[in-house]
């Protein structure tokens, strides 16, 4: 500030880990896409270091930078960057024509990608021939056409009608499903950020305000600025029956058999169509705790507390 510079990101510092969907947040200018950017060495920061699988991106050449994004890290963007003369499949097969891939695989791996976007019929059309979410399945299938390690998706539903982001909202996880990507994911929505993610980073200022679980932050937020993203969140659908659960005084019998992890939503159903307390079980089938009517309906209407904002570090493909 002294100097005349703004600080976009500031003593922001965390892991990330191999095969997890990280979604960061935060309202316009809170510095999440800069982060992004920076993650890529796209915007490299000024300060601190990028570990990508232990190496230093920051300390990395452009020549290294170039063979990373080429081979290990996909991207998505927000105003989808399509190449307006070419087709579907020539959209998709740019990033391994830059890569110099064999022809053969090339055409062999984009048929492929186009297919699993649910693109089929649609390989001839070229961008103005597609409805905006059939141009964002097309950059999703371009990002992941080198097959990326790393897969940076920086708000690229924001643009879209609520209909259309919802569907390819179920896109992304039914590919992390079959892929098993490490994502980071940026949105300023946080009904997008619980849906998709295994942890949420919030941020404000250039800070990060807390990072945890869906759950974690629902159940636990770390001040009002986080507690104000869940004071309309629909608990029901984050909030998992081993959270609310009371423990398990005496054998279990009778009472429905609900699995710890199933959603609050879910089980209340299940313990009203039973007319009586649910018993929780872990992975194994075995009893662990009860739940009620009552408990469910009282911890999804009113919910506080704290959490300890997460340690500072940023590491991407922790194992």
């Amino acid at each position: 500030m002294e100097a005349g510079l703004f600080p976009a990101v500031r003593d922001v510092s965390f892991d990330i880990e191999v095969g997890e969907t990280f979604v960061i947040m935060g309202l316009s200018g809170s510095g999440k896409s800069t982060l992004l950017r920076a993650i890529c060495q796209l915007a490299p920061p000024t300060y601190g270091s990028v570990a990508f699988r232990g190496e230093n991106l920051v300390t990395a050449s452009e020549d290294r930078l170039s063979e990373l994004r080429r081979h290990q890290m996909g991207m998505v963007f927000q105003n989808y960057a399509l190449l307006p003369h070419k087709t579907v499949l020539e959209n998709v097969a740019f990033p391994l024509e830059i890569q110099g891939a064999a022809q053969a695989y090339t055409a062999k791996r984009t048929r492929e990608l186009v297919q699993l976007v649910g693109l089929n019929g649609k390989e001839r059309a070229r961008p103005a021939e597609l409805s905006g979410g059939q141009q964002q399945r097309v950059g999703i299938a371009r990002s992941l056409a080198v097959d990326p390690e790393l897969w940076l998706l920086d708000e690229p539903f924001s643009a879209l009608d609520p209909l259309i982001r919802h569907e390819l909202q179920d896109e992304v996880l039914r590919l992390q499903k079959l892929m098993k990507k490490t994502v980071v994911f940026i949105t300023h929505d946080f009904d997008e950020a619980i849906r998709l993610a295994n942890r949420v980073a919030i941020m404000r200022d250039g800070q990060v305000m807390q990072i945890g679980t869906p759950e974690e932050i629902v159940l636990n937020p770390s001040n009002e600025y986080v507690a104000n993203f869940t004071g309309n969140v629909n608990r029901g659908s984050v909030i998992t029956v081993r959270s609310i659960m009371s423990p398990l005084r005496s054998p279990a019998a009778g009472g429905p058999k609900i699995p710890g992890a199933m959603l609050a939503a879910r089980a209340a159903g299940v313990v009203l169509e039973a007319g009586r307390d649910g018993v929780v079980v872990d992975e194994a089938n075995k009893p662990i705790g009860t739940v009620s009517m009552t408990e469910i309906i009282k911890v999804l209407a009113s919910l506080n507390g704290k959490r300890p904002i997460a340690k500072p570090g940023i590491e991407v493909g922790s194992s």
